[in-house]
């Protein structure tokens, strides 16, 4: 149990303070001799929990958070985060530039109108959209975003053709994975659609496999969503697959049922390493597509993107006019305010790196992590992704090695892995999730999880490969892992992982902020259907 069950850290420091009521503690001896520099002075009357009612001077606030804040993990180091970390000094000044603005504000700031409009067109091109008709698309506030209009256009859609039809239009579907991000659990819970999740296995890549998914299907079904780049494992579901299926259905039953691809990650991987990988609007069936731009679009937090291959798609229930900033504008996003910084910063991505930036980054990207997965596969690990294996039909040269990704599996630069079953065998008394513990100690930020609904009693490790990972660095990591590793073999590093692993972290104010578990309880039946799976639980 944790020493916060029993001792109130705030109230034993504040016993611990010497109070002013003493002479030697008056808040005249807390000066220092250099009067610049009051970081103790400044902070001594700021409530943490109230607003203050007088403020203190920019530069001891500044100091203060910039003090806090330097507690939080290196982001160079995180990797388990897909978010990109680093920009060039250029892009951040751009940044700077443009924060005070908002990308709402069309007629305002026309200028940042159009780069997020050519961002789309480009966009388009990239994922080949058709040339018939009129694609169409918007930023937003992230992959979440995008997913919850992506799944609304389908829904809408679908809503209106059962009308039409005379039919139920109460009780809507959709399926995908139980390797999903939240972000699709969520969709479904806020927007009132029954989640269809397909088990998966850990043959399969931990992903989902498309002829499993069919049973799920029916008349209420308003989409199916296929992941590239599965957060778990880095795979790649088979989009053109699941839309030959789909194909297939519908020829039998009459069944028409849309692809919306989840892109987070991938579609700014696979244009690039795969670029034959059929998976975009050159496949029929697939009527939307959104992305991560903080992701391996290379941007800061706070940026994704959808499109749908053409307008028809994206229903005109979410579509709203706006007359009240200046001229008349078209809104169809969740949310309203959204700045324009990061979209210009996308812009700037796209001119200084081009398609043969991107390509030389996600090549570099991808070369690292198979280093890395060669490196664990060949020690104390398995790797269960599977971007580093030869695709079929491919015979690499004598050396095994290749620098084209179309050589091995398609995937994210990715490497999930876990202890081997010889070393568990070897050292049944390790577990797992003692390696994240001491990495830790070193710097890394590393998850230990488990899979997702079919395969839940594997753990998984998991390194994304950044940009900013380099070799030179995913050479240390291989030296620490396998340190790490070691050490937990010995009876000293056994004995300290332990002890470290028991230890609950103690974040008072941060769990002050979560919700009680208690309240939001899962027991009864208005609750039965709603339970969540992956790396999310229900509360």
């Amino acid at each position: 149990m944790s020493l916060s069950r029993h001792i109130d850290a705030e109230e034993l420091i504040e016993r611990c303070k010497d109070h002013p009521h003493r002479k030697h503690a008056s808040p005249e001896s807390h000066r220092g001799l250099h009067h610049t520099w009051r970081r103790d002075e400044d902070a001594a009357n700021v409530p943490k929990y109230t607003m203050p009612k007088e403020g203190i001077n920019s530069k001891a606030a500044y100091q203060l958070l910039h003090d806090e804040t330097a507690l939080d993990g290196n982001p160079l180091l995180n990797l388990a985060s897909f978010v990109h970390t680093w920009m060039p000094e250029d892009a951040d000044k751009l940044i700077l530039e443009n924060l005070n603005k908002n990308i709402v504000d069309l007629d305002e700031y026309p200028a940042a109108s159009l780069i997020h409009n050519r961002c789309i067109s480009m966009l388009a091109d990239l994922w080949k959209a058709p040339k018939e008709g009129k694609v169409i698309g918007t930023a937003t506030a992230g992959s979440s975003e995008a997913i919850m209009l992506g799944g609304l256009a389908m829904k809408k859609k679908w809503q209106e053709a059962r009308k039409a039809a005379g039919k139920d239009y109460f009780h809507p579907n959709i399926v995908f994975g139980s390797n999903a991000q939240v972000a699709l659990e969520k969709f479904a819970r806020y927007f009132d659609v029954e989640t269809r999740l397909v088990p998966v296995k850990e043959e399969n890549g931990f992903i989902m496999n498309p002829p499993d998914a069919l049973q799920y299907i029916d008349e209420n079904t308003i989409g199916v969503i296929v992941i590239l780049g599965s957060t778990y494992t880095g795979h790649f579901e088979n989009v053109q697959l699941m839309s030959d299926l789909l194909d297939d259905l519908k020829e039998r039953t009459g069944l028409d049922i849309p692809i919306h691809v989840d892109g987070a990650s991938g579609a700014f991987i696979a244009p690039f390493a795969h670029p034959n990988l059929k998976w975009s609007f050159d496949v029929p069936r697939v009527v939307s597509i959104n992305t991560s731009g903080h992701k391996f679009g290379l941007v800061y937090a706070g940026l994704g993107w959808i499109l749908w291959r053409d307008e028809s798609y994206l229903h005109r229930d979410l579509i709203f006019e706006l007359h009240y900033l200046g001229s008349v504008e078209y809104s169809f996003t969740l949310n309203f305010s959204k700045p324009a910084a990061p979209i210009i910063a996308q812009m700037f991505n796209f001119l200084n790196l081009g398609f043969d930036g991107y390509k030389k980054i996600a090549y570099k990207d991808l070369r690292n992590a198979r280093l890395l997965s060669r490196a664990l596969e060949s020690t104390y690990f398995t790797v269960l992704s599977n971007i580093h294996v030869p695709a079929d039909g491919v015979q690499l040269d004598s050396s095994g090695h290749s620098d084209d990704p179309e050589q091995f599996n398609a995937g994210l630069p990715v490497v999930a892995f876990r202890l081997s079953e010889e070393y568990k065998k070897e050292n049944p008394h390790v577990q797992q999730g003692w390696i994240p513990t001491l990495l830790r100690t070193k710097g890394w930020i590393v998850p230990n999880y488990n899979a997702p609904l079919g395969a839940e009693a594997v753990e998984i490790l998991r390194v994304v490969v950044r940009d900013t990972l380099s070799a030179d660095l995913i050479e240390r990591l291989i030296t620490d892992i396998l340190a790490v590793t070691e050490s937990l073999t010995t009876h000293d590093g056994n004995l300290f992982a332990a002890v470290e692993a028991s230890k609950v972290p103690n974040q008072h104010d941060h769990n002050d902020a979560r919700p009680e578990k208690e309240n939001f309880g899962d027991e009864g039946p208005e609750n039965e259907g709603k339970g969540q799976a992956g790396f999310s639980r229900q509360c």
